[in-house]
């Protein structure tokens, strides 16, 4: 039982500059929603607690929200489904919040239900422009452990954005002021598309297809509304260089250049596991794919200041597969038709995509994967579909707020079906660690052919 003990609104400590700010695409089809994220801290020793000072991370967040003022800010609904942000330092949300329970209660921090009480909730009945950007939940646990979650609204941030903010008001929880290298780049107007607008070169798949349904059904109200649970999938290095060494041998109907990386082999693994444990209750001819989003940072042309902030994602999808052709080929197959859908994002297709979102007269239609569990208006991505997200490349366990390094840090809740990332381990050992959500009836199965086909 998690109860909140108090909640602060905090401010810039210093005036931040104000007015409203236009959005680019890359934001405005993102989810409008907060993304769930959690840094779980266990004491140093037996007998101790993480030592924790309220007004300490109030203060050290008023720092740093001068340099990240926008996410002090509000948005609001403008025509066409569009957002805006109104740069008027409302602030931030702080709960510091008991738990009674102890961090071994929550076993491995897959994101169950009670894992989604660390994360600060955000009431989507009042308008947009009473939600704050930023909400922070820091949970005291009776064994001395802590929990700092984080809701983020996903329309001001990616997941490199998202963590740049994190470890920056880590350090300077840590008593360190931030560097020149540490500021964000803030000028979202560098991502936006053409003007005036150009007509998009490309079909854009990833927004004008629907993904496959079962075979005999017209639609996915059925499956969305079966019973689904979460866990987490651990991978060792030995593991994953088993997945990446397979995935580039018997290379099929791709000629390659550069070796399949570690994301294409285990994600193209995940893809097949996925269609073997469904295709009990489908048929081989049953059609998939694969969707997932591009670091697209260096990808432009010219290439996006590195610490760019706001959202430099962009959607991609895999081309229709069969459960056949997936199930019978190795897994070099499975990592060439994500390895083609990562391909496809480059500099002219992103800004023929800016152009194609900025031709929409309203972009609704294009947001999917909102974190919402069980949000009726979100596009269904799960079966006989998969959602490959990557936090591989992030330094997620460098949020040391002087109480050492969190021990675990990972989704608060993967709201859908299908809906999984990819994430380094806190060992720092090339293992990794997989969130996954997955229809109850397959989840057993899933787990057992997914260790068992790397053994093979």
């Amino acid at each position: 039982m998690t109860s909140i003990r108090s909640i602060s609104i905090v401010v810039p400590s210093e005036p931040t500059p104000s007015g409203v700010l236009r959005l680019p695409e890359t934001d405005q089809v993102a989810q409008w929603t907060h993304a769930p994220i959690i840094n779980i801290y266990r004491a140093k020793s037996n007998n101790t607690t993480v030592p924790f000072s309220l007004e300490a991370m109030k203060n050290s967040l008023s720092r740093a929200l001068i340099h990240f003022y926008p996410l002090a800010g509000r948005l609001h609904w403008i025509e066409g489904g569009r957002l805006e942000l109104d740069c008027n330092a409302m602030g931030v949300q702080l709960l510091e919040a008991y738990s009674e329970a102890e961090l071994v209660e929550l076993g491995d921090f897959a994101p169950t239900d009670a894992v989604r009480d660390l994360v600060p909730k955000v009431d989507y009945t009042t308008p947009i422009e009473e939600w704050p950007l930023l909400l922070v939940q820091v949970t005291r646990f009776c064994c001395g452990g802590l929990c700092v979650g984080v809701a983020i609204s996903h329309t001001m941030v990616d997941g490199r954005s998202a963590t740049h903010f994190i470890n920056s008001w880590a350090k300077l929880s840590r008593g360190y002021d931030l560097e020149d290298v540490d500021m964000p780049f803030l000028d979202r107007t560098v991502l936006r598309s053409s003007e005036p607008v150009r007509t998009p070169r490309f079909d854009h798949i990833e927004y004008t297809t629907k993904p496959p349904v079962l075979i005999g059904r017209t639609d996915a109200n059925e499956e969305r509304k079966k019973e689904t649970s979460a866990t987490l999938l651990k991978l060792t290095m030995e593991q994953v260089e088993v997945l990446k060494k397979r995935a580039n041998q018997d290379v099929v109907g791709v000629t390659t250049i550069r070796p399949y990386s570690r994301y294409e082999a285990i994600a193209g693994h995940m893809w097949r596991c996925a269609c073997k444990v469904r295709a009990v209750e489908s048929h081989n001819s049953q059609s998939t794919r694969a969707r997932f989003g591009v670091d697209i940072r260096n990808r432009l042309k010219p290439s996006l200041p590195e610490r760019y902030f706001g959202n430099a994602i962009s959607l991609t999808v895999t081309p229709i597969c069969l459960y056949e052709d997936l199930l019978s080929k190795p897994l070099s197959y499975s990592a060439g038709k994500l390895r083609e859908a990562i391909e496809r994002m480059d500099d002219e297709y992103i800004r023929s995509a800016l152009d194609f979102i900025s031709s929409q007269k309203d972009v609704s239609g294009l947001r999917s994967n909102f974190h919402i569990q069980g949000y009726s208006e979100a596009p269904f991505l799960g079966n006989p579909n998969i959602s490959l997200g990557s936090w591989i490349g992030l330094p997620i366990y460098d949020a040391d707020f002087g109480w050492g390094k969190p021990i675990y840090v990972g989704p608060g809740l993967l709201n859908m079906d299908g809906k999984s990332f990819i994430m380094p381990s806190p060992t720092a050992d090339g293992s990794l660690i997989i969130a996954l959500r997955l229809q109850t009836q397959f989840m057993d199965s899933f787990k057992k052919i997914f260790y068992e086909d790397i053994m093979e």
